[in-house]
């Protein structure tokens, strides 16, 4: 395709939002594409380490119909300041700003909230150890196998891009492998895989009394009982079924750009505000809608029960969930008003997502202390009705009837699988019937669903170890 005829589709494209869209909203349209990409860029490159040019190309790769966006920005890296700077022919520019510890945050012009980061306190894990200190080579010739097939391209795209797999049986990593430039430490970005640990973070409250599944979530914007979301639960806000108005989160694409979700994501200084701002498009526990304002006000909540400062957020996570895990290479991300961004920005190696992974591979509790409320496994992979992708509580699910999880089943994946899962190919897929834990990272199209290969992936994983349990129950 021609420059000028790039230049005309694209002009088109922008044209048509503020028809449909009203200008406000069109004027959202590149903020948001280049704030999608200021900032994954900036978490991928001054936290994991990666090669922006790389990075760039490998997940615009993944994500259908962006080229027509990418091929016009210009991308500026300050390696002194530690930021990055995009911008859509000198409109829309976004600014990602990194700080250590705290990863990025997009920066709009009006100031980032200053976060104390908290002191280590020196908690020592409950977790076994899953490795020792190098890498774990696949302890079979089905388990190198199955990571061969994983890594190997197809011939013609679209390309898996594999990043990193873990395979963990009973606690222990039995394979790993890893691509060029990443390794056991290297913080990926699990995108709505945060989704799952904002979960975990809530049944901890829910544990110790600060929140409540049931009755009026605590959110100060709808408490007066004439208004319709004084109705809206945390039951619901976890399963997507509160209803509220932002449109949808379910695809990663061009046209993702209109939805107003990633308005509140890419141009909004304080996202859970935003999200709590918006009306009702359904009522309350009638209809399910995969979006990411019901974590991001999670994520206010999370912050309002740890004491109410960001930093007491952050003290929390770390306190009751990744030091007992030893999860030491976790990165929450920030909203500008220092809020997690709890939608989809936690950055973790592949190794600490399978220890979150283990978690619920053993029902909350690790070291022989409880982490999670009893019963929390079961009701988050319990499905959510009416969801079609097969959803719970902040896991994806093969429980129920609804077509993702029979879709799942019919490729390979046991009954009982449950996972944490973020677009373009992120994966922590727990399978307590096999004792497995299956991290897979990646920068893959989210449609067809084998593209990432991770039908393959388990469908192999599982076969193999099954046989050799039998092996080692004959002798």
């Amino acid at each position: 395709m021609t420059r000028r005829r790039k230049i005309l589709l694209l002009t088109s494209a922008i044209a048509c939002a503020g028809l449909a869209l009203g200008a406000a909203r069109a004027r959202d349209v590149p903020k948001v594409a280049t704030g999608f990409i200021a900032h994954t860029l900036c978490s991928e490159f001054f936290v994991s380490g990666l090669d922006v040019r790389r990075d760039l190309t490998d997940t615009t790769g993944a994500m259908p119909g962006t080229d027509l966006l990418t091929w016009a920005m210009d991308l500026q890296v300050d390696r002194t300041r530690k930021d990055v700077t995009v911008s859509l022919f000198g409109i829309g520019r976004s600014h990602a700003v990194y700080r250590e510890g705290l990863g990025c945050t997009l920066e709009h012009g009006q100031g980032i909230a200053n976060v104390a980061l908290p002191s280590d306190d020196k908690q020592p894990a409950l977790l076994p150890e899953i490795a020792g200190p190098g890498l774990v080579a696949p302890q079979s010739e089905g388990l190198a196998a199955a990571l061969d097939r994983a890594f190997t391209e197809p011939a013609q795209p679209p390309y898996r891009r594999t990043r990193a797999i873990v395979v963990m049986k009973a606690g222990r990593i039995i394979a790993e492998r890893y691509a060029d430039g990443v390794g056991p430490e290297t913080q990926l970005l699990g995108f709505s895989m945060t989704k799952s640990v904002m979960s975990a973070l809530t049944g901890i409250l829910v544990r110790q009394g600060k929140l409540k599944l049931a009755g009026p979530a605590p959110v100060a914007a709808w408490q007066s009982p004439d208004d319709p979301r004084h109705a809206i639960t945390v039951d619901q806000l976890l399963r997507h079924t509160a209803g509220i108005a932002l449109g949808s989160s379910l695809e990663a694409k061009l046209g993702s750009v209109l939805e107003p979700v990633n308005t509140m994501k890419y141009a909004e200084d304080d996202m859970a505000s935003f999200a709590e701002r918006a009306p009702l498009a359904t009522a309350p526990g009638t209809a399910w809608n995969y979006h990411d304002g019901n974590y991001l006000i999670l994520a206010q909540l999370i912050r309002n029960a740890a004491g109410g400062k960001p930093a007491d957020a952050l003290a929390f996570a770390r306190h009751e969930l990744f030091a007992p895990l030893g999860m030491h290479h976790v990165t929450l991300q920030l909203d500008a008003s220092g809020t997690i961004e709890g939608s989809g920005e936690m950055m973790a190696s592949a190794r600490d997502w399978a220890r979150f992974g283990q978690l619920y591979l053993d029902d909350g509790v690790v070291g022989g202390k409880r982490i999670l409320p009893e019963g929390w496994v079961n009701y988050s992979a319990s499905a959510t009705p009416n969801a079609w992708v097969g959803i719970g509580a902040g896991f994806w699910t093969n429980q129920g009837d609804s077509f993702g999880a029979n879709f799942r089943i019919k490729h390979g994946w046991p009954r009982d699988a449950f996972f944490a899962k973020g677009t373009i190919g992120q994966y922590a897929i727990i399978i307590p019937s096999e004792r497995l834990v299956i991290v897979r990272m990646g920068r893959s199209q989210n449609w067809p669903p084998e593209v990432d290969g991770v039908f393959d992936l388990v469908r192999d994983v599982v076969a193999v170890t099954r046989e050799q349990g039998k092996l080692a129950g004959a002798n």
